[in-house]
């Protein structure tokens, strides 16, 4: 039996594959190359662990602002070979960059995160802090009468 070819193209299987993979994918396509995150809880802080294979200490920046902390490293790196002419053998250029952001809580300030880069590793150490509850203002009640 001749199947119109629409039936028996690759497209079929790929739109069926693509719609039952859907909801996993999107989850693994949407973390950052590069920057796996590991979060441990303990009683008075949060210890993070970034991993951040191939840059260096100068690659890496951690900012905080308005209660979010966001780790943003660049890379760059050019691998020039050249024959005894000065003619190009082989030029590769590669430039790389991922960034994480995290809300960490206004109550916190820039001194109060440590890190350290070892090994690849970043490691922050973050603190818990109490949220200071706002002072609510004495208002005065219209009194009918």
């Amino acid at each position: 039996m001749l199947v119109p070819r629409i039936f028996n193209d690759s497209f079929t299987d790929r739109f069926f594959d693509d719609m039952f993979r859907f909801p996993f994918d999107t989850v693994r396509k949407s973390q950052v190359p590069g920057m796996n995150v590991d979060v441990q809880e303990f009683e008075d802080r949060y210890l993070m662990d970034i991993e951040l294979p191939g840059y260096a200490k100068e690659d890496i920046q951690a900012d905080l602002k308005d209660g979010y902390l966001t780790i943003s490293a660049n890379h760059t790196e050019n691998q020039d070979e050249k024959d005894e002419e000065g003619k190009y053998i082989r030029r590769e250029r590669y430039y790389g960059q991922c960034q994480r952001s995290f809300f960490v809580g206004k109550e916190l300030t820039e001194e109060d995160i440590k890190a350290s880069f070892k090994d690849g590793i970043l490691k922050l150490t973050v603190p818990k802090k109490e949220k200071n509850p706002a002072v609510e203002e004495k208002k005065q009640i219209a009194i009918e009468g």
